[in-house]
């Protein structure tokens, strides 16, 4: 078998891979806006629950973005101040390696097992319970690997004879993190807190039984009250529905979360390349 041969075939599996899942990503989009832009209208968007299955969203999207916003809130401090441990203090070694693989595999548990340890450490050590605030956390704690790791590829991504030029002049650690670091890599902070915001709009299993409720409440006055979201609503809606207007608005509530998702990854995207365009400038 001649190279020209194997380029081929390599190009055919490549390409036939990205269709793939381009494909199967177009099928997705294409169910959930077929079967949910019935249920799309202002009253849908805007108002109050009303029975099972009935009445808007309005109440369950902004609890949905609470979670989100204060997850972001509070991992964008941790995950950055963990890139900057990794890239400016530790050096090359095992024990970066270490650290890296760590991320890497806290990134890979099951939502399902931070949902079981953030309910019993926020949730009964702490005696939060069901509330807004222990979904605020776990998603926190969920998201800052994510997070992370994208900051930490935009640090890793400075051009050397930044830092080499900063080190000539002389500036400390912390001068050369505010001087040279941080508005190099800007572009990546944003797009890793956003990236990881877009993760926590689609997580249920970490916050169906620790920060949210079907109904009862339409939005938390104190912190220690649980929350409506468009995750809890569409599970539970798409288990016991069985009114095809019911399903209808379980639909077009999955088409609002799909675009919140669609939002976050596109602004991440438009922010990146601006952000970066100005770095190289």
């Amino acid at each position: 078998m001649n190279r020209q041969l194997k380029d081929r075939i390599l190009r055919w599996v490549l390409a036939s891979s990205a269709i793939a899942g381009c494909s199967l990503l177009a099928l997705i989009l294409i169910a959930v806006i077929w079967r949910g832009h019935s249920a799309i209208n202002i009253d849908f968007l805007f108002g109050a629950p009303g029975n099972f299955g009935e009445g808007g969203i309005f109440y369950q999207a902004l609890g949905t973005l609470l979670l989100m916003l204060g997850a972001g809130v509070l991992s964008f401090p941790i995950a950055l101040g963990s890139a900057l441990f990794q890239t400016e203090i530790l050096r090359p070694g095992k024990t970066a390696e270490l650290f890296q693989l760590l991320m890497y595999s806290l990134n890979a548990v099951p939502t399902i097992l931070f949902g079981l340890i953030g309910f019993m450490v926020f949730g009964v050590w702490l005696d939060i319970g069901v509330s807004w605030t222990t979904g605020v956390f776990i998603l926190a704690v969920m998201i800052s690997p994510t997070v992370q790791t994208v900051m930490r590829q935009s640090i890793e991504a400075i051009p050397e004879h930044y830092q080499e030029t900063a080190r000539a002049l002389g500036l400390s650690p912390w001068q050369r993190v505010r001087a040279v670091v941080l508005p190099q890599s800007a572009y990546g902070l944003v797009t890793g807190v956003l990236l990881g915001l877009a993760r926590a709009a689609g997580e249920t299993a970490a916050i169906m039984f620790t920060a949210t409720v079907f109904s009862g409440i339409l939005f938390p006055e104190t912190w220690t009250e649980p929350v409506l979201t468009l995750q809890t609503h569409i599970l539970t809606l798409a288990q016991e529905a069985v009114d095809p207007n019911t399903v209808a608005n379980a639909w077009g509530a999955g088409l609002v979360l799909i675009g919140i998702v669609f939002f976050l990854i596109s602004l991440s995207l438009v922010i990146r390349s601006r952000l970066s365009l100005e770095a190289d400038s």
